[in-house]
């Protein structure tokens, strides 16, 4: 009696077409990532996409409302969601929700209490002011405070005065939100201009300098 058992031909043969087959399955596989990802479209900056411009309105981000234009009255101490909405390639509303980064918060408090270092004059009366929602420290939108002493992030408990330009008063956040400039025209809330110091997640000035010159070349 032999020691060895002979291997039944059909098996061998299986064994060795389903292997061939994995391994060509796993090399299609790697061709058709390799293709995908040679055929992955280079990002664009489409109008949704685009940071706050100058002339778009300030529409609520609330679901319930969202892109009903945001009047004063609509505004107060407590923190008011917005999303700008400007126009798209052929001219309809665009709301530049594409980027979530482009949430912002709108506040209105009684004369005098809004102060430096805010920019009073890209404020509406001294009264309005809009800032970036998104904390600068890790990208969470923030929140007023439990409190009522400011804005608190929810994340990591970075707190923010937007009577004060909303500076940095506790937690880890390296710089304040930003402030965008606005003005009141007719019922509308405009923006007049891009953020005036950089907005998450640009780390550096020359990043955020590079990107609104993208942004105003690909306008002209």
């Amino acid at each position: 009696m032999t020691r060895y058992k002979r291997q039944d031909p059909e098996i061998t043969r299986r064994k060795f077409i389903n292997v061939a087959m994995g391994t060509t399955a796993a090399v299609g596989g790697v061709s058709l990532l390799s293709t995908l990802g040679a055929a992955n479209p280079i990002f664009r900056l489409t109008r949704d996409k685009m940071p706050p411009l100058k002339g778009d309105i300030l529409v609520h981000a609330e679901a319930s409302k969202e892109g009903q234009p945001i009047r004063i009255s609509d505004l107060s101490d407590q923190l008011v969601r917005a999303w700008p909405m400007g126009k798209g390639e052929n001219g309809e509303n665009v709301i530049r929700k594409g980027d979530p980064n482009n949430i912002l918060a709108l506040y209105r408090f009684p004369q005098g209490q809004i102060v430096a270092p805010t920019n009073l004059e890209a404020t509406i009366g001294g009264e309005t002011v809009a800032y970036s929602d998104v904390c600068t420290h890790a990208g969470c939108s923030v929140a007023d405070s439990d409190q009522g002493d400011g804005m608190k992030c929810p994340c990591h408990s970075g707190q923010y005065d937007p009577k004060r330009g909303c500076v940095v008063i506790g937690g880890p956040p390296p710089r304040p939100l930003a402030q965008l400039p606005i003005k009141l025209e007719g019922d509308n809330l405009v923006v007049t201009g891009f953020f005036l110091a950089m907005p998450y997640p640009y780390t550096s000035e020359a990043e955020w300098e590079s990107f609104k010159k993208e942004v105003e070349d690909q306008l002209a």
